[in-house]
C-alpha cells in the first residue's frame, strides 16, 4: 500500500516504526495532492490543531483515512465537515501514544472495513475503542495528570514525589509530570477542555495550576 503522512518529522518517524518495509511512505501538505485510490492510506496527525483542513478530503472517495482523533469524535467531524463516513478512522496520534506497541483506533459506524483489520494489513498491531473524545488511554492519562496538578496545588505532595510514587506504586512507565512534559501541556490542556465540554464531568475541569504552566510555556 501507499502510505501518506501529514505531520511533522517526529510524527513521521513514530508511524514509520510501526509499518513494515513493504509500504511506500511519503509526507504531504494538502489533501488535494493525494491519489484517490483504494490502496492509498493516510495518517493525518494535524486535525487536533487544524480540523478545518479536513474539508480537503471531501472529494476523495477511495482512500483510507486515519486521523488523530484524540480531541474530536469521528461522528462530530463527519457532521461538521460533511465527510464521507466510509473508510474513515481515528487513532491516538498525540506524542507518547503513537509510540506505544498497541495503536488505539476508532471506527465510524459507516466504515467499510474494521480499523483493526486494516491496521493488520499494514502490519500495525491495533486495538479498537469507542468513538469518543479522548479515546481511552489519552482520556485516562489526561485525567491522572490533571489530578496530579490538583494534588500539587493543594500542597499535598511535590511533583517529584508524585512522579516517584506513581512509578513505584503503580509501575507506570512515567510519572504524571514526566508524562505531561513528553506529551505537551498544550495537548493536555486542549484535550481536557474538549472532554469537559463533551461530558460536563468535573473530573476533566482543567486545574488552574496546569493552565498556568501551559500559559507560561506558551509565552
Amino acid at each position: 500500500m501507499q502510505i501518506y503522512i501529514r505531520g511533522n518529522e517526529d510524527q513521521l518517524a513514530a508511524i514509520r516504526t510501526k509499518l513494515s518495509d513493504d509500504h511506500v511512505i511519503e509526507q504531504f501538505d494538502e489533501p488535494g495532492t493525494l491519489p484517490d485510490q483504494s490502496d492509498t492510506v493516510v495518517f493525518d496527525f494535524l486535525p487536533g490543531t487544524q480540523p478545518q483542513a479536513l474539508a480537503g478530503y471531501r472529494g476523495l472517495k477511495q482512500i483510507k483515512l486515519f486521523i488523530n482523533a484524540t480531541r474530536h469524535s469521528l461522528a462530530a467531524l463527519v457532521h461538521e465537515y460533511t465527510l464521507r463516513p466510509s473508510g474513515f478512522y481515528g487513532f491516538a496520534g498525540d506524542p507518547t501514544f503513537v509510540e506505544r506497541p498497541l495503536l488505539e483506533v476508532s471506527t465510524w459506524h459507516g466504515s467499510d472495513l474494521p480499523a483493526v483489520e486494516l491496521c493488520a494489513q499494514l502490519s500495525v498491531e491495533a486495538t479498537a475503542v469507542a468513538d469518543r473524545v479522548g479515546l481511552v488511554t489519552p482520556r485516562i492519562v489526561a485525567m491522572i495528570i490533571n489530578e496530579a496538578y490538583y494534588t500539587t496545588m493543594e500542597g499535598t505532595a511535590s511533583r517529584t514525589d508524585i512522579d516517584t510514587g506513581m512509578k513505584l506504586g503503580t509501575n507506570y512507565p512515567m510519572g504524571p509530570f514526566e508524562w505531561a512534559t513528553k506529551w505537551g501541556l498544550a495537548n493536555i490542556y486542549h484535550l481536557l477542555d474538549a472532554l469537559y465540554h463533551d461530558t460536563h464531568d468535573e473530573r476533566y475541569k482543567v486545574c488552574p495550576l496546569l493552565k498556568q504552566d501551559w500559559l507560561q510555556a506558551s509565552d
